[in-house]
């Protein structure tokens, strides 16, 4: 089991992984993973889709990722997608250092509720060493602090209707005559629940900087880094993203990336 796991990384480190990047990088080789209509790009997602089914067949709900010693922390940890949000209500909370923040949970919930950073930091935490993998080929391990996600979610009552947590952020990554749009992402209910999925407030015995998504982003700790939403404004509990941005489940799925983005 851990060898077919095992190949899976090196699968999404070697192909997929690379593949993805490559629009970024202005390559018209792969224009194809804009376009919905092509058959290669549905192929692809459809082997997305075979891929979660597999994994979540192979690992347990609870399966951890590795985690690593004090030791193993040899660098800073890179910053991944924005780094300093210009957005409006971002800049008013920066500016007060984010004592008017509130973190809102709301969508298929029994008890909607509105979080301030000071109640968050009081909950009962978890601490842990992990190895950050982003998709464009660069890893780092850090050490981050929060309340686990799935604390949040038994205290705000789901529904048995909510099958996915949609993440809203403040920081915007598109920007057009008609407005900007603000990065969005979600995750299942599994990851959700996972023991390492939490709020991170702190990185490294500090509280977490800006260039890595203060005052408030999620580890999602068994996928790739643009899984892992920065800045977070809003979780809302949701049945189905199809009404969310271009309908695949976060910003960067609706411009070719694979939703289950699984390592």
């Amino acid at each position: 089991m851990s060898k077919l796991i095992l190949n899976r990384r090196k699968l999404l480190r070697a192909g997929l992984a690379t593949a993805a990047t490559l629009p970024l990088a202005g390559c018209d080789a792969f224009d194809f993973l804009t376009d919905r209509s092509n058959p290669v790009r549905e192929w692809m997602i459809s082997i997305n889709g075979l891929t979660y089914r597999a994994q979540r067949a192979l690992q347990a709900a609870d399966q951890l990722a590795p985690e690593f010693s004090q030791a193993d922390i040899r660098q800073g940890q890179k910053p991944n997608g924005s780094t300093d949000p210009d957005t409006p209500d971002y800049l008013s909370l920066k500016e007060k250092s984010f004592a008017d923040y509130r973190l809102e949970v709301d969508g298929l919930v029994e008890h909607p509720t509105r979080f301030s950073l000071d109640q968050l930091r009081n909950m009962p935490s978890r601490t842990q060493i992990t190895r950050h993998d982003c998709v464009e080929g660069w890893s780092t391990i850090a050490k981050w602090q929060g309340v686990p996600l799935r604390q949040i979610l038994d205290q705000v009552g789901v529904k048995p209707a909510a099958r996915y947590v949609m993440f809203h952020c403040y920081d915007a990554l598109s920007r057009s005559l008609s407005g900007i749009e603000l990065y969005y992402e979600s995750i299942d209910l599994i990851d959700a629940r996972h023991p390492q999925t939490i709020l991170a407030y702190a990185m490294n015995d500090a509280p977490l900087p800006v260039a890595n998504g203060a005052p408030l982003r999620v580890r999602v700790e068994r996928q790739l880094g643009y899984k892992m939403a920065k800045y977070i404004r809003r979780i809302e509990l949701i049945s189905e993203f199809s009404q969310v941005g271009g309908g695949k489940g976060g910003f960067w799925e609706d411009r070719g990336y694979e939703w289950y983005a699984g390592i």
